[in-house]
């Protein structure tokens, strides 16, 4: 007999039912799906939903609870979808088809202003061909780490040499005095590039402004100003190479940007270099335990992968990021 499905939104009725199963995910989100942080646990999960900071489709197969897909809408201008997930990972493509129609059931006026993001990491990567029928498009993305022990890491940087910075550069710290002139250099070097296809705000300054916002004020994670680089010359701001911390050991290089008319001159490496030898002084003196690095970006950003390898950092993974255009018409 065909199995028969039914989904809804996640409610208080079925939360012994789901426990379960989100316990299953948690269990899994490392190997499974690359997750770097422990997963909200379960009492979390259930307030993150109740203070609608989370959105929790949930699918039972012939009336047994066995599927989930979270989403927010409440951290960017996109539709964030984080995670979609079967039961031991059991038949995880009709069941994630089933939850996917239902999500775009639930989101379907939001999506005439908001474009679908949906990182397809892990075990999420099987499902490429069945969302690609929804109309979704897709970006590879590289994740690098540069490794505190362990590797070469810290002997490839050593080594590396960099062309001397022409006198008129130099290097220094973030300040709040350079915000603005992030958000306009970020702005200019993001809204053409593949990372505004699925997160619009790169496309305006005042998105770019929100943006950088979160970054300094620690929303996406804990912002590291010491360890954030700016690029000067004769004075002027003209590049960044933020850096913010996770989980109070691992360190994110949100973004490196830099004015167009500076670009092809190695200068990102400098910024980069400064960064992480920054970290690397602080986990020499014990200032903080952080036991890696890492950064994403387009497998086919071929000068990118070159300039993170050169100073020492390694592919480990890459998922497809997808995203859904704005529906053009109701």
């Amino acid at each position: 007999m065909d199995a028969i499905y039914a989904t809804k939104l996640l409610e208080e009725e079925d939360y012994k039912d789901f426990a379960e199963v989100y316990e299953d995910f948690r269990n899994r989100a490392e190997l499974e799906y690359n997750f770097e942080l422990e997963p909200l646990d379960f009492d979390g999960f259930i307030d993150a939903v109740n203070k609608e900071l989370i959105n929790c489709v949930i699918l039972k197969e012939n009336d047994v609870l066995c599927a989930f897909l979270v989403y927010t809408t409440a951290i960017s201008e996109a539709i964030e979808l984080n995670i979609v997930h079967s039961h031991n990972m059991e038949n995880f493509a009709p069941r994630a088809k089933h939850l996917i129609e239902e999500f775009l059931r639930q989101t379907k006026v939001e999506r005439y202003e908001k474009i679908v993001c949906y990182p397809m990491l892990g075990a999420q990567k099987t499902i490429i061909g069945d969302i690609a029928r929804f109309g979704f498009k897709f970006v590879g993305i590289a994740v690098l780490r540069f490794m505190m022990s362990g590797t070469n890491s810290r002997e490839i940087l050593k080594l590396t040499e960099l062309l001397e910075l022409n006198p008129c550069y130099s290097i220094t710290s973030w300040s709040d005095e350079y915000f603005d002139s992030a958000v306009e250099i970020v702005s200019q070097a993001f809204s053409t590039s593949a990372d505004a296809l699925f997160d619009p705000r790169f496309t305006t300054l005042a998105g770019t402004r929100d943006i950088i916002d979160k970054i300094v004020n620690n929303v996406y994670a804990e912002f590291l100003p010491e360890a954030t680089s700016v690029l000067l010359c004769s004075g002027v701001p003209i590049g960044f190479c933020f850096m913010n911390l996770t989980g109070g050991q691992i360190a994110n290089i949100p973004i490196v940007a830099i004015k167009k008319e500076h670009q092809g001159k190695g200068l990102s490496k400098h910024m980069l270099k400064a960064s992480v030898e920054k970290l690397l002084s602080w986990v020499d003196d014990g200032v903080k335990p952080i036991t890696e690095v890492n950064t994403t970006t387009e497998t086919n950003n071929f000068q990118a992968l070159k300039m993170y390898r050169h100073l020492g950092f390694k592919e480990d993974y890459n998922y497809p990021q997808s995203y859904l255009p704005v529906k053009v018409s109701k």
